[in-house]
């Protein structure tokens, strides 16, 4: 099964001693892993249950092996980190181990940071293009490179877009073919009763942990910030403080169950105030769908939540397309409201804007904004934008007479 990351890891792999690959559990971290390597060791082989002791207590017997070697769920063994940095330096050589692993080691575990040794590759769920529900006419690299643009139709219906929503990205539920919310529930409940207190130092209530997975659900796609959430929390009378809860949203980002989307620092022609409060968001939007209780039809009854879970998919995808092309993904808003659901910036600084709505009844009012942010940037510091997009669910992607693109999720592609 391709997945758009694998240039990337090509890359990194001759750039670097090392990469580790981390993600969400289930996002396929391991299968990918193995076609770029040449031998494996599991640290959770349950036919081989000493391995996790041998890598414990003799990290550099389980280095031995061809390379490219993949050492999978290696942060039960954080020692493991140092052996490896320690044996890159000593060969000499690129591309000597891969690492797999679904949640970072708590921060006690390890000791540098494998700079120049170790490269950090996120991996994500599969994209629309990835479970081929996306045709993909519409490449995100060649709008970048300014390679045209030509009109097509998505086959995705609106009720097809709720069901790839309760469905998510994870590769055993695409394989099967399997539609329903199964297996986000299962990742949920597991993420809430034990990868929590794998990953974290103090341990945490699962009870708290779920009442704050509902908040940063009920407020996806929106810039809630802590003290709401809090606020969500105590509603029953509970004591909990901001710091606490904060401390709960950094234990779920180390097991990549809520990924956040940074503010965008942009340089602006005036002295508008940009808010810098990132936008709540999560790895991928079947966890908030199942964390709500909500299937395909669920999602299609509320179409106020089924907006901002269709902005979850859009921003899971735009992040998976963006990511070989060097990019990383932000919001706009400013302090007049002036907002931009996801801005991608390359590391060249080339970027484009991108507004996010479920119907195509809103596109003026997005292209207005669009346009607007386009004039607010100082050009003489940065880059005019390459494209201006409005990202819909379904329907014909079009170039408007403004010059703003209006493209289905089910047209985009790397």
């Amino acid at each position: 099964m391709n997945r758009v990351i694998d240039s990337f890891i090509k890359k990194r792999l001759g750039s670097a001693g090392a990469i580790q690959i981390e993600g969400s559990k289930g996002c396929g971290k391991t299968r990918t892993a193995k076609e770029f390597s040449n031998s494996t060791f599991y640290l959770l082989d349950p036919n081989n249950p000493g391995n996790l002791g041998m890598a414990r207590s003799y990290p550099a017997e389980v280095l031995k092996g061809d390379v490219p070697r993949l050492i999978d769920e290696w942060q039960f063994a954080p020692i493991l980190w140092d052996a490896v940095r320690f044996t890159v330096d000593e060969r000499g050589k690129k591309g000597q181990f891969i690492l797999t692993g679904s949640s970072v080691p708590r921060e006690d575990g390890y000791h540098h940071t494998g700079t120049g040794r170790i490269s950090r590759v996120l991996m994500r769920p599969m994209s629309l293009f990835e479970s081929e529900e996306s045709n993909g006419s519409v490449s995100l690299e060649a709008l970048f490179s300014g390679n045209g643009f030509l009109p097509c139709e998505s086959k995705l219906l609106v009720s097809d877009i709720a069901k790839l929503i309760a469905r998510g990205g994870w590769p055993s539920s695409v394989i099967d073919g399997e539609y329903s919310s199964d297996y986000a529930r299962d990742y949920v409940e597991s993420a809430v009763n034990s990868e929590m207190s794998r990953a974290d130092v103090q341990k945490r209530d699962p009870d708290t942990v779920m009442r704050v997975l509902r908040s940063v659900s009920r407020n996806i796609s929106s810039m809630a910030s802590t003290e709401t959430i809090t606020e969500d929390v105590i509603g029953d009378g509970r004591k909990i403080s901001p710091r606490t809860v904060q401390q709960y949203i950094r234990a779920l980002t180390r097991i990549f169950v809520v990924e956040d989307v940074p503010a965008w620092n942009a340089s602006t022609r005036s002295r508008v105030a940009i808010r810098t409060s990132p936008k709540r968001q999560m790895a991928d939007p079947s966890l908030a769908a199942a964390v709500l209780g909500l299937d395909a039809a669920g999602i299609l009854k509320d179409f106020r939540t089924f907006g901002f879970l269709f902005e979850s998919l859009c921003i899971r995808d735009i992040r998976v397309y963006s990511q070989p092309l060097g990019g990383k993904v932000y919001h706009y808003r400013d302090r007049y409201d002036l907002e931009a659901d996801a801005v991608i910036h390359l590391t060249d600084g080339r970027w484009a804007a991108v507004e996010i709505k479920l119907g195509t009844d809103e596109a003026d009012d997005a292209a207005e904004k669009l346009l607007k942010l386009r004039e607010r940037i100082d050009a003489e510091k940065m880059n005019a934008p390459s494209f201006l997009m409005i990202l819909t669910a379904a329907g014909y992607a079009y170039r408007r007479g403004d010059g703003v693109l209006v493209v289905p999720i089910g047209c985009l592609g790397p």
